[in-house]
């Protein structure tokens, strides 16, 4: 009832589906396409999380041939539908509150326990346009559910890259080189690295090689989706 009287008051639209938004908790998304959001079950490699084709297959080819610096990446659901749409919302149209039933997702992942828990950072530039760090929201979440450290200043981005999407497998490596560096002493720390999104994993990757060179133990990854390959 309380959400249909506020929905009259501030009437508003699922960009989903265009029915009546009808849950102030997701909002403007609505309860049934919320509810399309789906855990990916599939077989999956163990460190670097992509489909693998067997489910009796430990590790993909590339996890084989080089071992990432990372220990393993998490995912909630493959990046497409609701999920996608939300994050965009959130990323991209300042929707800030979409933040806390997004990072709800975590709690179902199993996630390792860590030491510190660190959000993949925004270049300062960026982040004044954009005004807050979603990682960083999903992050505390994280912390404050597992009881790690948020650590919000130890990894920062020192370099203005260009957008990822738009380039190749090497270029976006040229892209993320020397794009990030660590600034506190985080030698032997187990670290939970978070992202809302892992497209191909160069980023995170990037990261992962940082702060294994500054010394952590053991570097994990968590992400709400990643994109996955079409069959």
């Amino acid at each position: 009832m309380f959400n249909k009287i506020l929905n009259l008051i501030f009437p508003s639209q699922c960009p989903v589906c265009e029915a009546d938004s009808d849950n102030r908790y997701t909002n403007p998304i609505c309860s049934s396409c919320w509810q399309q959001i789906k855990k990916f079950n599939g077989s999956r490699c163990n460190i670097c999380g992509l489909p693998v084709v067997s489910e009796f297959a430990a590790l993909c080819a590339a996890c084989i041939k080089e071992k990432p610096h990372f220990e393993k990446i998490y995912y909630y659901s493959s990046y497409t539908g609701v999920i996608k749409e939300a994050i965009h919302l959130m990323k991209f149209n300042g929707i800030r509150r979409l933040a806390n039933p997004l990072a709800k997702l975590f709690d179902d992942m199993h996630l390792p326990q860590c030491d510190a828990v660190i959000p993949v950072p925004l270049h300062r530039i960026k982040l004044i346009a954009r005004e807050f760090n979603q990682t960083a929201a999903l992050a505390k979440h994280i912390s404050k559910n597992t009881g790690a450290r948020l650590v919000t200043s130890a990894l920062i981005k020192t370099k203005l890259t260009q957008p990822q999407t738009a380039l190749s497998g090497t270029d976006r490596r040229k892209n993320l080189k020397k794009a990030f560096a660590v600034c506190e002493d985080i030698r032997g720390l187990k670290i939970l690295l978070v992202d809302d999104v892992i497209t191909t994993g160069a980023t995170v990757a990037e990261c992962a090689r940082v702060l294994k060179k500054a010394g952590a133990s053991e570097v994990h990854i968590a992400a709400l989706a990643r994109s996955l390959p079409k069959n």
